[in-house]
């Protein structure tokens, strides 16, 4: 039996940050009773975090009369979920801590979570050569490998809602969902103990295995590309898997069949068949003003509209005579910016395009929706990311004043899933080129989440969504699917 002791902590936003345990419990440890129970072990000093005595008023059904129980009764409740529908035999021990993680005035690390340690090839494992994570393993033993440690560790930043750290934008510690602008800290900590009980990785940047083994979460990786799953993989091809946006999917047979359950039929999309080099089949955000996307779609050749000292094309006044040329009878690009969607759509339309593509000028992992209305605006529109805008942009250098040979679909595909490829397999969030700060392979963020494209909101995002709920199961979430892949009983 080979042993590793790490943290691995998945964040919901910026960066991953190790941290060390306190072995010793402050307060007596709270064990939740269910399928399989919970111990969830007070970290925190006195005073502060699990343990803030600041007075508290009972809120959205937790009874709690302090800060610092509000906080642990959270913690309690995502235990409760989670014991509901998972089988242990053996008690599964949660550190749980409120922690100064990083934090900004526009961008936050709400909390971060992962086993405290992996085992493989011991007795009774079903697969030789892979890693378990201590609670999986645990579980599947039916002994308590070591008694003296938790088995995973769950953080949450102790500082969000205060000034510097998203002001205003509180941990909602009622335990009914109503959050309202808040962020839910019941889902927060639903996220975190799925990131401890195993939907995590070992590899890392590199591609490299930990020493040399794959993790149970890694069997599942599949690269659309290549044809292979990361076990079968070199170091550089998991590397390359990793920042290959969209190509990397889950491989799992019960997410894969809770699927159509859970979300919506259909995805809006660009599909672009020429040139070579960006032929590729790219997510949108869709409009409120316009025709909707239909499932025939609508081809064209893209032109720029370029009306910027920079290049750019806002498209906010009336196109000039080269601007017309460019776009009459042809897909408009437009960058975003100064002026409304849809008057940047009526501006095109006016001067004969047949579609509008707005490039977003923040770079972000998912194209914006364009919101607003003008009921004479006949033309779809459509937005991209940053990032593929600027693909466009390098393939409309080579263009003439009437022609460019790019030449896209945009059409609303109903024979797909939203956040699911062709197959019908969820994509992993491989967030390349950067994205809200994220270097191209983000530890923490990149492979253990899904895509940000999924529709409805899944609660193993990136980000924790305001329309999440508390189930983790069918039809609402993908999440307890996912482990039952990994073999939790």
């Amino acid at each position: 039996m080979a042993r590793s002791f790490f943290l691995r902590h998945a964040l919901c936003t910026v960066v991953a940050v190790l941290v060390a345990l306190l072995l010793v419990p402050l307060l007596a440890p709270a064990t939740v009773h269910g399928a399989a129970s919970f111990v969830i072990v007070n970290q925190d000093a006195a005073n502060v975090g699990l343990n803030d005595p600041t007075p508290a008023a009972p809120v959205g059904g937790n009874p709690g009369t302090t800060l610092g129980q509000q906080r642990l009764f959270a913690y309690q409740r995502a235990a409760e979920i989670w014991g509901a529908v998972l089988n242990s035999p053996v008690p599964i021990q949660v550190g749980a801590s409120f922690d100064p993680l990083t934090c900004t005035a526009t961008s936050a690390v709400f909390s971060r979570g992962g086993p405290v340690g992996w085992t493989r090839d011991f007795a009774g494992a079903p697969l030789a050569g892979t890693w378990y994570p201590t609670p999986l393993e645990n579980a599947l033993r039916g002994v308590d490998s070591d008694l003296a440690s938790v088995d995973m560790a769950v953080g949450v930043n102790r500082d969000l809602g205060q000034p510097g750290c998203f002001a205003g934008i509180p941990f909602y510690l009622g335990l009914d969902g109503n959050h309202g602008s808040a962020v839910d800290l019941v889902a927060v900590l639903l996220h975190e103990f799925a990131h401890g009980l195993g939907f995590t990785t070992r590899t890392d940047a590199t591609g490299a295995l930990m020493s040399g083994f794959p993790t149970v979460f890694d069997l599942f990786l599949f690269d659309t590309t290549l044809g292979l799953s990361w076990p079968q993989m070199t170091d550089a091809q998991r590397a390359a898997s990793a920042v290959s946006r969209r190509k990397l999917v889950w491989a799992g047979s019960n997410v894969g069949a809770a699927v159509p359950s859970v979300l919506q039929i259909g995805t809006p999309e660009l599909q672009a068949t020429a040139p070579v080099s960006l032929a590729d089949t790219y997510p949108v955000g869709t409009a409120t003003f316009g025709p909707p996307l239909n499932s025939s779609g609508l081809g064209g050749e893209v032109m720029p509209v370029v009306d910027q000292p920079d290049g750019t094309g806002l498209a906010c006044t009336p196109l000039s005579a080269i601007n017309t040329l460019a776009v009459n009878g042809k897909v408009a690009l437009v960058d975003r910016g100064t002026c409304t969607f849809a008057l940047k759509a009526k501006n095109v339309q006016n001067a004969g395009a047949i579609g509008a593509i707005i490039v977003d000028n923040v770079v972000a992992p998912v194209p914006p929706g364009l919101g607003g209305a003008d009921p004479t605006v006949t033309i779809p529109s459509v937005s991209i990311i940053n990032a593929d805008g600027n693909a466009f942009k390098s393939a409309l250098r080579f263009r003439s004043r009437a022609r460019s040979g790019v030449l896209v679909t945009m059409r609303f595909n109903t024979a797909t899933y939203a956040g699911t490829d062709a197959a019908g397999r969820m994509v992993m969030a491989t967030p390349n080129p950067p994205t809200f700060g994220f270097p191209p392979f983000s530890s923490g963020v990149s492979i253990v989440h899904w895509d940000w494209s999924a529709t409805p909101n899944l609660l193993m995002e990136p980000d924790i969504s305001g329309n999440l709920t508390h189930s983790v199961n069918v039809p609402q979430d993908l999440t307890l699917a996912a482990l039952r892949d990994l073999g939790w009983p």
